[in-house]
């Protein structure tokens, strides 16, 4: 894992290209050692919807959670241990429909990120979707 401020500026260079993030900010940080550190980002997407990434990193484990929300959480993948049927434990998916759901990611924050974001381009771009015919 690299140190807390080369992976902070990775994280945030990734959201800054993304394209549709903005007014990204690192909101907290905790720096035990090398080997123990936790962070929260937040930036807001589409102009209109905000995403988090929290992540916990302590003696080569990261516990994460990515999760977009606009009054109320609208999806998250977290590792929290808490679904041992999915596939993928501990990774996993809490998706737009409410359904847990198996997930790539596997806990590196910068490789992990760049398939959030994928994803969520997938999901949110507005701009993307085919305008409905009258």
């Amino acid at each position: 894992m690299s140190k807390l401020s080369t992976l902070l500026a990775e994280l945030v260079s990734l959201l800054e290209s993304s394209g549709f993030c903005e007014n990204t900010q690192i909101t907290e940080t905790s720096f035990f050692s090398t080997e123990q550190f936790a962070f929260k980002i937040r930036t807001t997407i589409f102009s209109s919807l905000s995403f988090q990434i929290r992540v916990y990193y302590n003696k080569g484990h990261c516990d994460y959670s990515y999760q977009v929300f606009d009054q109320e959480p609208l999806c998250r993948w977290d590792n929290k241990e808490h679904f041992p049927e999915i596939e993928t434990f501990p990774h996993h998916c809490h998706s737009i429909s409410g359904s847990v759901v198996e997930s790539p990611l596997q806990g590196n924050p910068v490789t992990d990120l760049q398939l959030v974001l994928a994803e969520l381009n997938r999901l949110f771009n507005i701009e993307a979707r085919p305008e409905p015919k009258s």
